[in-house]
């Protein structure tokens, strides 16, 4: 027998205690909570203070596994997509592969930025088809405040830290799982939204020294909003007609973070009712690949989202790039 999909087993996030509010913000540089507030929908993010992001990748899988009751030597595959690992190398998934005890499990990071859960579940689901049962963790995990200069007003408002996945399986043969996606990756786009930059020290290395700010994002708003306004609706669309589905055939729109008014736009680019577009940017800010599973699990566990609901989710940004998939929960 072959198993041709997944499904979602569990749900579980991991969010740092440290909260930092706008107002705080004001307290380092020219902004206000009104200011904040009106232009993106944050009142406050979390950020680690001794956690890196493996660590809080850890805690979702130890979670997970607890919730399901399940060994962690029963887990083949754990994909942790992440734009602020810990090192270049080891991988994130595979320190937490190592500290979970996780032995047969194949383990390594994507960077898709805030696309990236959306392409780890393609991924996941291409990966667990086979002839036998298998069982996978899939983290979108971030602690971007390492990659935020903040005294810069432009980005220091915009971004939080926290981690968030789904225990998946190939291992019942159901209607549950993906019924479709659409992944895009508009590569000339990408110098709108940078962060990271590794500077060459080599002593060979001729080129002129490249400004130190530049590890630090740095990103053209207006560009990027008109990317993901102009974008993520065709990409929702070719998802559900790839599905066979409509709109009104969606339970709930598990969107990207990144910006209220981003969300409210596409909401109605898509003729769709706000009501079925949940939003908590307010209590976390954007969190790149953690902000749509944290989402998930929060609407899992206050019961919104439930068992054959169908769930639009879809990310967008860094690369730049957009991740929609369709499936039933």
């Amino acid at each position: 027998m072959r198993y041709e999909n997944i499904s979602i087993l569990q749900t579980a996030s991991s969010i740092p205690k440290k909260v930092v509010t706008n107002d705080d913000l004001a307290k380092m540089v020219d902004t206000s909570d009104e200011w904040i507030s009106k232009r993106t929908g944050i009142k406050q993010r979390h950020v680690v203070t001794e956690q890196s992001t493996s660590d809080l990748c850890v805690d979702v899988s130890q979670k997970l596994l607890r919730q399901a009751n399940l060994p962690a030597k029963r887990i083949d595959l754990i994909i942790v997509a992440t734009m602020s690992p810990d090192y270049l190398t080891p991988s994130v998934s595979a320190m937490v592969q190592g500290k979970i005890g996780a032995d047969n499990a194949a383990a390594f990071d994507i960077n898709s930025a805030c696309s990236g859960f959306a392409y780890g579940l393609k991924i996941a689901k291409q990966m667990l088809t086979a002839d036998k049962s298998k069982y996978a963790l899939l983290i979108g995990g971030e602690t971007l405040s390492k990659l935020v200069n903040w005294q810069d007003r432009s980005t220091a408002v915009l971004f939080g830290d926290g981690a968030a996945g789904v225990l998946l399986t190939n291992a019942y043969s159901n209607s549950a799982g993906i019924l479709a996606d659409d992944l895009q990756t508009k590569g000339r786009l990408g110098h709108y939204l940078t962060a990271g930059y590794l500077a060459n020290k080599s002593p060979f290395y001729q080129a002129a020294p490249t400004d130190s700010a530049n590890k630090y994002f740095l990103m053209n708003g207006r560009q990027v909003y008109k990317f993901a306004t102009e974008n993520v609706p065709g990409s929702i669309r070719t998802a559900l007609r790839k599905a066979d589905l409509q709109t009104s055939d969606v339970d709930y729109f598990v969107l990207h973070q990144a910006n209220s008014r981003i969300v409210e736009r596409i909401a109605r680019d898509l003729g769709v009712s706000i009501a079925k577009f949940p939003i908590n940017i307010q209590e976390y800010g954007n969190t790149a690949a953690a902000s749509e599973p944290i989402l998930l699990d929060e609407l899992v566990k206050k019961k919104i989202i439930r068992r054959g609901n169908i769930i639009v989710l879809s990310g967008f940004g860094g690369g730049l790039t957009i991740g929609t998939v369709v499936l039933k929960f």
